[in-house]
């Protein structure tokens, strides 16, 4: 099989991997779906003028060779690259990559102040609460605040308020608005795409199957983002 083939059937992934990360939005020719791509997505980002040249190179090749003769072969090298970058947008590095994190969480039945004290001890502000082995929600440290300071407005005692369970004062709205919960087998960039996406995100959730109620393998902050994206440039 020659460069040219090669070349090609790389290129036409690239394309189709595009039209998928760009969800769709419009007809775009190749360069600027490039482009488009390139301003939220690290290896679009990376290779940009790359995949700019290859588009430029693909169409000599598809557009004025004749069918008994083929008037530009791709060289190894830059058949190699596109070749990597087809691979890399088709099978993108997976959440499963990193190292699994001891994540502390605290019991649905402990009191806010034993969460005030965690959170303390650990310097975690997120802390999943359980009931069970099942986590029912997160707490942090400004939903404590929060119900501590409405405590405080209607005059209650904040010593007893303390004594309050941590699963009684979780919100759902918390989980929907600061967290997003993704699976092991989620993409790298997906992680990044979420902070990227919800600027209030607080944190990235990783269960194995992506359902709230599984053991937590991974949790992922914004101080993470310079890890994640090493790993896409690494990959």
């Amino acid at each position: 099989m020659s460069n040219a083939v090669d070349f090609v059937s790389a290129y036409n992934t690239i394309d189709s991997r595009l039209r998928a990360i760009y969800r769709g939005k419009g007809n775009l020719q190749f360069s600027d779906l490039v482009r488009r791509c390139a301003e939220f997505n690290n290896t679009v980002r990376k290779y940009e003028d790359d995949l700019l040249l290859c588009a430029k190179l693909r169409n000599v090749i598809v557009h004025e060779s004749k069918r008994d003769r083929i008037i530009a072969e791709p060289c190894a090298e830059i058949t190699g690259l596109i070749c990597h970058i087809a691979e890399l947008l088709s099978r993108p590095p997976k959440l499963s990559v990193l190292k699994q994190k001891k994540v502390t969480g605290i019991d649905g039945d402990a009191t806010l102040a034993e969460a005030l004290m965690r959170i303390a001890e650990t310097n975690y502000s997120n802390l999943p609460v359980y009931r069970g082995n099942r986590m029912v929600g997160i707490l942090n440290n400004r939903r404590i605040v929060r119900v501590m300071g409405q405590a405080l407005e209607r005059g209650e005692d904040l010593d007893k308020f303390l004594s309050t369970r941590c699963e009684a004062v979780l919100h759902e709205e918390d989980m929907n608005r600061f967290y997003r919960i993704l699976s092991a087998n989620d993409t790298v960039q997906e992680a990044i795409d979420a902070f990227e996406d919800n600027r209030k995100l607080l944190a990235v959730v990783v269960t194995q199957s992506g359902s709230v109620g599984d053991p937590i393998v991974n949790l992922l902050t914004s101080a993470d983002l310079p890890m994640l994206i090493r790993i896409l440039e690494e990959s």
